[in-house]
């Protein structure tokens, strides 16, 4: 019987990994098993991995590649460039026998006119053989051709997937993970474009891509094509959707960052192929998804996880990609393949990073991936063709990186970008790598200098840190089990959302104290008043910054999201356990510091023992203030369904004023 060298997605499984790759077997599961869900996946077609062996044999060029490739020296950067142009000129000299190009031609007509059209733009994605299995990703290391229209363009785009099997960073990673050259076979994926050139797509996890925490879907998205995010084009936006109470029926967006957006992949003005555009200021300036689409992302994305899991029979948290239609307005998942970082860590293993306080302010900051810390000569480099000049050891710093910079990212300390979101290349391939990263810094290239000594540090939060110098760092290791635990309960005190997910890993009993004073301070940065009172303030430099950061959103729903989201990472990070939050406690000094804060605040002898706590909330010089921070409250235990958090009230004098303040709490919907 013969092989086929085609098969329709529908016919495709999780199974068949070895007839059509990784990222084909996996598009097909979805659309088969998810469909019926309600998970919406996209049709298509795959070749198989015969129809790359035939090709193999046309002509001697299996030889031929043999031949060549026999003796290479990887770490070789020049000798590796050589082989590589000469592979990839073999493959495209090579036509198609005629049974591969009949059969590509036929699926891809079926196909069309189960789109109801005679032609239909299609996305054209090489699928190999290993790839996206638990402990490989080949993944981004072959083509993918977007906004391929026609029969005679498909074909040219199919011989360029092939080829892309032979590129230099394919080759050095086979043979650093000792696979044979020719038992990686290549198929291709071909589907429908899902229309986000007009509309918006991303690329989402399910577990905090930094922490390893297992609880949250990390979305990021951002407009156009969702290869400028995966690519580190563009700064994506970003939110974390809380699991459990999601599966719950609950609204639990726990994190919502908006990212810069620079620019946007569209289909070209020609018709076929893709360019990419600038993005004009008002779409900068707003999300690319509605919240109730986050919400549909991270449902969907749960699904796929729990399916997956079952398969494997055990936890399997997945790398999706998805997209919106800008025709319809429908949500789409593209792909979906296991994690490979954190799924091959060790999960009671823990090292922690830690900066010692003699350096100066940071020179760059930007989006933390890893909580590494490395130090190194900066290098910085704009073409990945100039790789011979960089030495082991050195800080890449770049504007954003793909699979072509991938040898040169192994020999750096560390990598600074200055686009992209935690979910783009570099931050991936750093992720596996082992090394510290930050992305998204904006202009480090124009900032740090070839040559001078610099300190990367991602172990201070969400922000990652470029010092100047070398800044002296420890490192403590240690295996963490239960068999260490006292008797007694031990609970934490947390402070900063940002490093609460990787603070629960650590055993414990909850958060015996969570202070809001550090989201207020570090998150807002407003007197709650100042916001309240907007814009009729005093000062007009003060309306000027806050007018800046709170763009567009009403000014108390500002304060009231963003103080919900930073209780509701802490509580989430810490689910079922009990999570205790202390209402503001700022003394009246530590108020004025706020933006717009001197308006509202007495100048006390001793703030020590003045107008804080209790006797505040129901003072109307703060009254309204109050109710902001209980409507976070109540926002993160009913909308999200955070209902382990307890609320504590601080410096309380008299029994008379805990009445006062409950009582008040509860006409605020706090009880």
């Amino acid at each position: 019987m013969t092989k086929p060298l085609v098969l329709d997605l529908s016919e495709v499984s999780a199974d068949d990994v070895a007839i059509v790759g990784g990222k084909c077997a996996s598009l097909g599961e979805l659309f088969r098993e998810l469909t019926a869900q309600g998970v919406k996946a996209v049709d298509g077609f795959s070749t198989t991995s015969d129809a790359y062996h035939l090709l193999l044999e046309t002509g001697g060029l299996k030889k031929n590649l043999q031949k060549l490739l026999k003796g290479l020296d990887v770490e070789n950067l020049d000798e590796l460039a050589r082989v590589g142009s000469e592979a990839r000129a073999l493959m495209l000299e090579t036509p198609f026998p005629k049974e591969i190009e009949t059969a590509i031609v036929k699926a891809y007509r079926s196909l069309c006119v189960r789109t109801g059209k005679k032609t239909c733009e299609v996305a054209v994605r090489s699928s190999a053989t290993a790839e996206d299995l638990p402990d490989a990703s080949f993944a981004g290391q072959q083509d993918t051709i977007l906004n391929v229209l026609g029969d005679a363009r498909l074909i040219e785009a199919c011989h360029q997937c092939y080829a892309s099997l032979w590129t230099d960073r394919a080759i050095s990673y086979r043979t650093a993970r000792g696979f044979d050259h020719f038992d990686v076979a290549l198929s291709i994926g071909v589907q429908p474009m899902v229309r986000s050139d007009i509309a918006c797509s991303g690329v989402m996890f399910t577990l905090d891509t930094e922490s390893g925490f297992r609880e949250a879907v990390v979305i990021n998205g951002a407009w156009g094509l969702g290869e400028a995010v995966v690519q580190g084009m563009a700064t994506p936006d970003e939110w974390v959707v809380f699991k459990p109470t999601l599966k719950l029926g609950f609204r639990p967006i726990v994190t919502r960052k908006l990212g810069v957006k620079e620019v946007k992949m569209v289909f070209a003005d020609d018709g076929t192929g893709t360019q990419v555009r600038d993005v004009v200021e008002s779409q900068r300036k707003r999300f690319c998804l509605a919240g109730f689409e986050v919400l549909q992302l991270a449902q969907w994305a749960c699904q796929i996880e729990d399916h997956y899991s079952k398969r494997a029979g055990k936890s399997q948290p997945m790398d999706i990609e998805w997209a919106k239609d800008g025709v319809t307005g429908e949500l789409f998942i593209l792909q979906a393949r296991p994690e490979t970082v954190h799924t091959q860590k060790e999960q009671n293993f823990v090292e922690t990073y830690k900066l010692s306080d003699n350096h100066g302010a940071p020179l760059v900051t930007g989006v933390a991936v890893g909580e590494k810390i490395a130090h190194g000569k900066v290098h910085v480099l704009l073409n990945p063709d100039k790789l011979k000049d960089f030495k082991a050891g050195d800080i890449l710093v770049t504007s954003m990186t793909d699979p072509a910079w991938e040898p040169i990212m192994k020999r750096a300390s560390a990598i600074v970008t200055e686009r992209g979101g935690r979910t783009c290349h570099s931050a991936i391939i750093s992720r596996e790598l082992g090394l510290p990263c930050i992305v998204g810094t904006g202009n480090a290239t124009e900032i740090l200098k070839s040559g001078t000594d610099a300190t990367v540090s991602c172990a201070e939060g969400e922000r990652g840190n470029i010092y100047y110098g070398s800044v002296n760092f420890t490192i403590d290791k240690r295996i963490i089990t239960d068999e260490e635990r006292p008797v007694t309960q031990v609970m934490m005190n947390v402070g900063d959302p940002d490093r609460a997910f990787a603070a629960s890993m650590y055993p414990n009993d909850g958060v015996g104290l969570a202070r809001l004073e550090f989201i207020i301070n570090n998150h807002i940065g407003v007197h709650p008043m100042a916001l309240v009172n907007y814009p009729n303030l005093k000062k007009r430099e003060d309306i000027e910054e806050i007018g800046r950061r709170i763009g567009e959103e009403d000014p108390k729903e500002f304060f009231v999201r963003s103080l919900a989201e930073g209780i509701a990472k802490i509580a989430a990070a810490f689910y079922p356990k009990d999570v205790i939050v202390r209402m503001s406690d700022f003394k009246s000094n530590e108020y004025a510091r706020l933006i717009g804060g001197l308006e509202f605040e007495p100048i006390e002898e001793n703030p020590m023992l003045g107008f804080r706590g209790a006797s505040r909330y129901y003072d109307d010089r703060y009254r309204a203030g109050f109710r902001l921070e209980c409507l976070a409250l109540q926002r993160v235990r009913e909308d999200m369904g955070l209902i382990n958090v307890k609320a504590m009230i601080p410096f309380c004098r008299t029994v008379e004023e805990a009445e006062k303040v409950i009582a008040l709490m509860a006409e605020y919907g706090v009880r």
